[in-house]
């Protein structure tokens, strides 16, 4: 089942409310335990709670904290993006949202309103905040004041622009005139025809209509009686600027009166006509105006104990029935009324066990970059583990340590003297506290003769001397490894300013290979842009045999399940099934077999060629009853050459972000940089080696 559901909408005044109001009234009939979370809300004044929260936490007495429910205001959303900061704005709702999952069985998330202008910025950021939150949608779109054609056609659009970047559940399309809903309901269904549940919800008017409340607050109005009747509802509203005799013919159930505030003939005929039996109910009073009716006026009206809301107005009769005409109404948490009203036409036209039953059966297959490194981080944060950094001179890896620190997601060893890491943090303006880094030189350190003594016993087999021990424990890949060895650290990473072969040697020489394992070998974590794969071996084995390709794929396959990715596994080649021959092709077949040979409820497929192995369309058709085809998850390649070029052209060409190489197959953690790696790779690399360590 998914842990949450996310509704959203193209256009204002969609009624996205009823939708939410009735789905959280569906879900607490699952589960008694239903989060509610607003991303984005509305910039608020003096401290006003956001009114879709209040509504739907006091309504349903939800047991959370009003901080707890949204991530940012409207405003605070603008500025992030403003300043290039996009990418903290998703992080944050991640993180806030994912503090929700935890605590409660399902999270119903609303999206925002569209109710200011940059609507195609919300689009995108609402699209963008339901794929990261690997969510099915529901789509709300509204045809009121609409054609037909014209409702089919915002349909389609609100479906074709969200099926594409995430899963849709339903779409939803309020507010239509009763008469037409057996019309439209046809023409949706011949239009969006891949399955997506359709809903046609019809236009209710007490929900249209304001309550005197919404009239108060629009018109900035002053209440002079009936202030525990302002939640009344309006059904209907007319001016009374004829005489009496001929206003109350004029009366309909619910009416609201709005007339100037010195015509007390139609203020008192308007009372008496709401206590009559042989006339409607008033729903309120308002004056314009800004008059005020004379005091003995106003005190036969204070004797008639508040029977109706009268309310008093600056502006005009004309303006402001034409401004009380163009409110947009809203529901709140004290108008239980249109909270009932809108549960009961929910269920009335949405078929809620359907909907049930294909939310408990969702399932996503999407998994985004920034979903996967909050899971690393997560992951991370709950066993600290001590990671060393020998290059600790790098400005890359000085401002790496510098996040990782402010996280608190690791504690860290650089290498290097402190007084020049200081001078480097100086220098490029680093906001690295050294207080909280444990800082070591090789040969300053109290463990430096031991180190030595250990590297001497664990290498004199190999003719090493005490003085090449000592020669080996002072270069930092060395000592760091040597850290590890000796349990001082729990894994290192390296190769920001040395080769591959500098930073594996000593781990090769004295940190081994697993048991059973006889090969050590590398993946790439790419972070597309709506999964993760996994890419082996892309940075240290040249041309791997078949055992040692088998070998890879299945490490490869142990490394993404670790880390949360389910391994279907690519076995990469230039041609796909049984069609390929040459010697290339048969040696990945033959590591196929053995793979399987070796794990036999591994799902792999080889030989087969990369579009087939992740487009589902090339897939199918190419190898059509494969469990891998089109879907791979895994993809290993046949040698470094076509690995590392591949690698680094997906990652050019499509933007992805590509964290590795991560090592497998050694006792414990050590990984190796590109030369070229960012900061962001150096924090990367650093907290899935932590990951690593928790295994261990």
């Amino acid at each position: 089942m998914s842990k949450g559901i996310y509704v959203a909408t193209l256009e204002p005044n969609s009624g996205k409310s009823i939708v939410v109001l009735g789905l959280m009234r569906m879900l607490l009939g699952k589960t008694a335990k239903v989060g509610y979370f607003r991303p984005i809300i509305e910039d608020t004044v003096d401290g006003e709670m956001d009114n879709h929260i209040n509504t739907v936490v006091t309504h349903f007495e939800i047991d959370i904290n009003y901080k707890k429910t949204f991530a940012f205001t409207r405003n605070e959303v603008l500025d992030l993006y403003n300043k290039g900061k996009s990418g903290d704005v998703i992080d944050h709702i991640i993180k806030k949202y994912k503090y929700l999952e935890e605590r409660f069985d399902i999270v119903l998330v609303e999206g925002t309103d569209f109710s200011h202008e940059n609507s195609s910025l919300e689009l995108d950021i609402n699209i963008l905040i339901s794929k990261n939150l690997g969510l099915p949608v529901i789509i709300v779109t509204q045809g009121d004041g609409k054609e037909l054609s014209e409702v089919v056609d915002n349909v389609q659009l609100a479906h074709d622009t969200y099926k594409g970047e995430v899963d849709v559940l339903s779409i939803m399309t309020n507010k239509i005139n009763p008469e037409n809903i057996e019309t439209l309901k046809p023409m949706l269904k011949s239009r969006i025809q891949d399955g997506t549940d359709i809903t046609v919800i019809p236009k209710i008017k007490s929900l249209a209509n304001p309550t005197f409340k919404e009239i108060v607050k629009a018109l900035d109005a002053t209440i002079l009686f009936g202030k525990d009747l302002i939640n009344n509802q309006t059904e209907n509203f007319s001016v009374g600027a004829m005489q009496l005799r001929n206003y109350l013919t004029h009366l309909k159930e619910n009416a609201l009166v709005i007339t100037p505030g010195d015509r007390a003939d139609i203020i008192l005929g308007a009372l008496q006509a709401h206590i009559s039996k042989n006339y409607p109910k008033v729903s309120g009073i308002v004056l314009t105006g800004g008059l005020i009716p004379e005091d003995p006026i106003l005190k036969l009206i204070e004797g008639l104990s508040n029977i109706v809301p009268i309310i008093s107005v600056k502006g005009g009769t004309f303006s402001v029935t034409n401004d009380i005409g163009k409110i947009k109404s809203k529901i709140y948490a004290e108008n239980t009324e249109k909270i009932t009203t809108s549960i009961a036409t929910f269920e009335k036209h949405v078929n809620t066990e359907k909907l049930a039953n294909d939310l408990i059966t969702f399932k996503s297959e999407i998994f985004t970059p920034r979903m996967f490194q909050y899971n690393l981080l997560q992951r991370a944060l709950k066993n600290k583990k001590h990671i060393v950094l020998p290059e600790g001179y790098d400005e890359r890896v000085l401002r790496a340590a510098a996040r990782l620190i402010d996280a608190h997601v690791v504690d860290l060893t650089l290498i290097g003297e402190e007084e020049k890491i200081k001078e480097q943090i100086a220098k490029f303006d680093i906001p690295l506290n050294l207080d909280e880094v444990n800082v070591v030189f090789p040969t300053k350190s109290p463990y430096f003769e031991d180190y030595v003594n250990t590297f001497y016993e664990l290498r004199k087999h190999k003719n090493v001397n005490l003085d090449m021990a000592r020669d080996a424990m002072a270069d930092v890949s060395y000592f760091a490894t040597m850290m590890i060895y000796k349990g001082h650290a729990d894994g290192m990473v390296s190769g920001a300013l040395h080769t591959t072969a500098h930073t594996l040697r000593p781990a090769l020489q004295f940190i081994k290979t697993k048991p059973g394992v006889n090969i050590v070998s590398s993946v790439f974590f790419m972070c597309l842009e709506d999964r993760v794969s996994i890419f082996g071996d892309c940075a240290i084995n040249p041309n791997p045999n078949a055992e040692q390709l088998a070998e890879i794929a299945i490490s490869s396959a142990q490394t993404a399940k670790n880390f949360g990715v389910e391994p279907k596994v690519a076995m990469l080649s230039y041609s796909s099934g049984a069609s390929g021959k040459g010697e290339d092709v048969d040696k990945v077949r033959k590591a196929t077999e053995i793979a399987k040979t070796m794990a036999p409820d591994l799902k792999i497929e080889g030989p087969i060629q990369y579009d087939a192995a992740v487009d589902k369309r090339i897939g199918k058709s190419k190898l059509p009853d494969s469990e891998v085809a089109g879907q791979a998850s895994v993809l290993i390649f046949p040698d470094l050459n076509t690995g590392n070029n591949t690698y680094k052209a997906v990652q050019r060409e499509t933007g992805a972000l590509a964290i590795g190489p991560m090592l497998q197959g050694l006792n414990k953690p050590v990984n190796d940089l590109s030369r070229g790696c960012t900061a962001d790779d150096i924090y990367s690399t650093v907290i899935i080696t932590a990951i690593q360590a928790q295994e261990l």
